[in-house]
Order: C-alpha cells, then structure tokens, then sequence
C-alpha cells in the first residue's frame, strides 16, 4: 500500500528542492511524477521555484475549492504526486490525498510549512500532522546557528508579528526568516 508523507520544517530548509529531486528520480526511471501546488501560492505563476534559484512546472495549480481527486483524473499514469506548499491544501484535500493514495497505491509526498509567523498551525498543515502515514522534518538554522523552529515575518526588513496567515514570500515587500524560539522570542519582545 503506498503511503501519505509529510515533509515539514521551517523556512529555507530544502523543501522545494527535495520535491524537485524526488521528481527527478521518478522521471530519471521513466516514471510520471506529478506536481501540484495550491494555487493560493502565486510565487513562481505555475512553476515551483527552490531559492537555490531552480524551478519547474507544476502539472497541477489547485484551487481552494477544487477536488484533488478530481484534478488527479487528468493522470492516469501517475507514479508519484508530489505537492509543494501543503500548508495551502484545505483539510478537505487533505483527506482525499490520504484515500487516493491507499486507494490508488500512489505515494503522495507533501511538503510545507508546519506553523505560520505567529506559531499557529496552518489548516492543512494540521490535517496532515493528523493524517500522514509518515512523518519527516527538515531540518534548517537559524542566524545563530541553532536549529530554526519558527518563521518570522519581515516587511521591509522589519519583523512583525500581526497580520493575516498567509502572506507570499517576495510580494508586498514581505519575506521571512528561520528562527530558532529563543530568536523568535527575542525579536517578538522587541517589536512589542
């Protein structure tokens, strides 16, 4: 029976890279992985892009409103679905990525963000913790060299700590940081 992973961490450890590596594994031995990413993330248009600057087209941008199940039958052939920025999926997709990979035996591997910029867990990032057959961090650090834990929210260049959940990386001059919680909790303290 093939499984649904969860492969979470902090900003900048890897996640889109990863995807993209396991997408290259599958392709390299004449597989068809798919990729998909919630549409929410308008960085990149329809492309995944790793910050080591490599992207690739995602075969699926699904809408908050849109059936998993249903944007999958386009695929028959799939191998593998691979989905970044699962943090974005609606619980409701969550759900049906859990049946249709014991249902299809198709491994569905979901990489995301665990926790916003103000440590609260994202809906479809919960659903996967709830869900997932498997479970893997990644793991990355922060500016003072101890493993990130938490995103922190710059808006030119100033952390903040209010705001709406989602915010994409590069738009309206926002961007984030990996911080380890001492970090986080120093910069909070400050900004208060």
């Amino acid at each position: 029976m093939a499984k649904l992973y969860f492969r979470y961490s902090a900003m900048n450890s890897g996640k889109t890279t990863s995807l993209m590596q396991a997408a290259f594994n599958y392709e390299e031995r004449g597989m068809h992985p798919v990729v998909m990413k919630p549409a929410i993330d308008s960085k990149g248009a329809d492309s995944i892009i790793s910050r080591l600057g490599v992207s690739r087209p995602v075969d699926i941008l699904l809408g908050p409103e849109q059936s998993v199940t249903a944007a999958l039958s386009a695929y028959p052939d799939c191998h593998c679905l691979l989905i970044d920025e699962a943090q974005f999926l609606t619980p409701k997709q969550v759900d049906e990525l859990l049946w249709y990979a014991t249902t299809q035996n198709v491994p569905v591997l979901a990489y995301g963000l665990r926790t916003d910029f103000q440590t609260k867990g994202f809906p479809g990032a919960s659903r996967l913790l709830e869900l997932a057959h498997e479970l893997q961090e990644l793991k990355t650090i922060c500016r003072c060299g101890r493993k990130a834990l938490l995103n922190g929210r710059r808006q030119a260049g100033q952390f903040i700590f209010t705001g709406d959940q989602v915010a994409i990386d590069g738009e309206a001059d926002i961007d984030y940081e990996s911080l380890c919680a001492s970090c986080y909790h120093r910069l909070r303290g400050a900004a208060a």
